[in-house]
C-alpha cells in the first residue's frame, strides 16, 4: 500500500506504540532518516573514548586505524542486517526473537540487552556529564543530573521526537568534527605519528575487537528505528542507510579518538572530555564544543533508554500476553531506567575508562551468539515468513520455550569463555594465544553454523509466507500484498 513520506506530519509528536506492530497507515519517514539517526548516534564522545582506546591500550595509530575499520565494517554489517528487518516486520528487534527462543525464552537475551542498554547509558552519561559540568560551572554530578533529566524527556516523546534529535546531531557534530579535525592537524604531526608502526596480533585484534562490538552492540535495537518506515522500503536500501550512517560516524569519532589519544602524552585518560575540547580552544568555542558534546550524546543515550524500555516491555508482556502501555506507564519505566543508570554513573564516574573497556568486550560474549542466530534463522531459514501474531501467543506455532534456539545460544556463550579477555574474566586459551581475544569471532561463526545444522533438521514449521495482523484499521488498496492476504486469510 502507498504511504507518502510526509505522512508523519499528521502523526501526534509523542509516540503512542510501543512494542505492537506498526500498521501499514503509520508507516512513515525516509531512509535518509536512517542514515542520520546513525551518523549522529555515532559522532560523539563515547565513540572517540573508543577509539582512543586501542591507542591507550599499547597499539600503534597507523595498525589501529586500520583494525578499527575492519571492525566497523564487520560488525557494521551485522547491525545494518538486524536494521533491514524493521520495515518487513513493522516490529521492535528483540519481539522477533520469539521466533528463535519462544514466547518466554526470548526473555533469556532480553534481560542481557537490557543490562546492555544500562551499561551504556551510564558510560555515557559520565562523559555528558562532565560536559555540562564545565559549560556551567557545576559538579560533573551535577551535570549528570542534567542530562539524566533530558534523556527523561526525549524518551518518553518517542521516535519522531528522536529522529528528529539525530537529524540535529548530525549536522552539529560534522560540524564540530570538522573543526576538532582542523585544530588537531595544525596542532600535531600526524605524518610522523602514522610512521610508527609495530605491528602486534593482541593490539591489532583489540582494535578490530572494539569497533566490532561498537556495532554489534546496536543490533537488539536498530529495528526499532527503522520499523516505522514502509514495508516496501526495500531492504538492500535500509541495509547501506542504517549500516553507512553508523560505520561512517564512528570510524570518523574513532579516528579523532587516535589521534587524540595518540597526542596527548598520557594526559586523555580521566581527562576524555576536557582534553578534547582543549583541542578546540578557550572561551566561547570551548563552551559550544562542550554542547555539542553533551547533545551528541542525547541522540545515543536517547536510543539506549528507548530500547529498555521496549526490552522490559517485551518481556512483561512476554509473560502478561498483549500489553497496552499508556504514557504514564512509559513515564514510569522510562524514569526507573535512567535513574538505575544514573546512579551507576554517579557511583562509577571516577573509574570511568578501565571499566568502559572491559565493558564492551565482555557484552560481546552475550550478543554475538544471539545476532548469529537471529541473523540465520531470518535470513536462511525462515527467509523472512514469520508468523507476526503468533508472536504474542505463548501457545502459537513458536512456543513458550524454543529449546533448539536456547540450546545453541548457551553454547554460543559458553564456546567463548576460553578465548575472553577481560578484567572481568580471562579465558584458558589466552594466553596461548598471545593474549590475543578472538571470543567475539567464535561466537559469530560458531553459533551461526551450528544453529543452521540443526535448524535444517528440527526447526518449527515455517508459514508459506509472511502473516501480518489484520489491520482494521487502515485502507487497504485493492491490489494487496500476498502478506496482508495471507494476514486476513489468518
Amino acid at each position: 500500500m502507498a504511504v507518502s513520506p510526509d505522512r508523519a506530519g499528521n502523526k501526534p509528536l509523542i509516540e503512542r506504540r510501543s512494542i505492537d506492530y506498526i500498521p501499514e497507515a503509520e508507516r512513515h519517514g525516509r531512509l535518509f532518516s536512517q542514515f542520520t539517526l546513525w551518523m549522529g548516534a555515532n559522532l560523539q564522545i563515547t565513540a572517540i573514548v573508543t577509539g582512543a582506546l586501542a591507542v591507550v591500550l599499547g597499539g600503534d595509530v597507523f595498525w589501529s586505524l586500520i583494525g578499527l575499520l575492519i571492525g566497523q565494517l564487520l560488525g557494521g554489517g551485522v547491525m545494518a542486517l538486524h536494521a533491514a528487518q524493521g520495515p518487513k516486520l513493522g516490529l521492535p528487534q528483540m519481539i522477533s526473537s520469539r521466533v528463535q527462543f519462544g514466547v518466554y525464552g526470548a526473555a533469556i537475551p532480553i534481560v542481557l540487552v537490557c543490562l546492555m542498554y544500562l551499561g551504556f547509558t551510564a558510560t555515557g552519561t559520565v562523559l555528558s556529564g562532565q560536559a555540562l559540568g564545565q559549560l556551567f560551572g557545576v559538579s560533573d554530578s551535577i551535570g549528570i543530573l542534567i542530562f539524566a533529566s533530558v534523556i527523561v524527556l526525549v524518551t518518553v516523546m518517542g521516535y519522531r521526537v528522536i529522529h528528529w534529535i539525530g537529524r540535529v546531531a548530525s549536522v552539529i557534530g560534522v560540524i564540530a568534527f570538522v573543526f576538532l579535525f582542523w585544530r588537531l592537524m595544525s596542532q600535531t604531526d600526524v605524518g610522523a605519528l602514522l610512521q610508527i608502526r609495530h605491528f602486534s596480533w593482541s593490539s591489532f585484534l583489540l582494535a578490530v575487537s572494539l569497533a566490532a562490538s561498537w556495532q554489534i552492540a546496536f543490533g537488539p535495537y536498530v529495528a526499532d528505528y527503522s520499523r516505522y518506515l514502509p514495508s516496501k522500503t526495500s531492504a538492500v536500501k535500509t541495509f547501506f542507510a542504517a549500516g553507512a550512517g553508523s560505520v561512517i560516524g564512528a570510524q570518523v569519532a574513532m579516528i579523532l579518538g587516535v589521534f587524540a589519544a595518540a597526542s596527548a602524552n598520557g594526559q586523555f585518560a580521566g581527562h576524555e572530555v576536557a582534553y578534547i575540547v582543549g583541542l578546540g580552544g578557550t572561551g566561547a568555542t570551548a563552551a559550544l564544543l562542550y554542547f555539542s558534546i553533551a547533545f551528541g550524546k542525547v541522540t545515543i543515550s536517547t536510543l539506549n533508554s528507548y530500547g529498555s524500555f521496549m526490552c522490559i516491555a517485551t518481556i512483561i508482556s512476554g509473560f502478561k500476553g498483549h500489553l497496552q502501555v499508556s504514557r504514564m506507564q512509559r513515564l514510569v519505566f522510562v524514569l526507573f531506567i535512567v535513574g538505575a543508570a544514573t546512579l551507576i554513573a554517579l557511583l562509577g564516574q571516577h573509574s570511568f575508562l578501565g571499566a568502559f573497556k572491559s565493558f564492551i568486550l565482555f557484552l560481546l560474549a552475550f550478543f554475538t551468539p544471539w545476532s548469529a542466530i537471529n541473523l540465520v534463522d531470518y535470513y536462511c531459514i525462515t527467509r523472512e515468513r514469520y508468523d507476526v501474531p503468533a508472536l504474542a501467543d505463548p501457545n502459537g506455532r513458536y512456543g513458550r520455550w524454543n529449546l533448539l534456539g536456547i540450546s545453541v545460544y548457551v553454547f554460543g556463550v559458553l564456546v567463548q569463555l576460553p578465548f575472553i579477555s577481560t578484567k572481568f574474566y580471562t579465558g584458558p586459551l589466552v594466553a596461548a594465544l598471545g593474549d590475543v581475544d578472538i571470543s567475539w569471532i567464535i561466537g559469530l561463526v560458531l553459533p551461526a553454523a551450528v544453529y543452521y545444522v540443526c535448524a535444517k533438521k528440527w526447526h518449527s514449521p515455517v508459514p508459506d509466507q509472511l502473516i501480518l495482523p489484520v489491520e482494521q484499521d487502515s485502507v487497504v488498496q485493492p491490489k494487496t500484498s500476498g502478506a496482508v492476504r495471507a494476514a486476513a486469510q489468518a
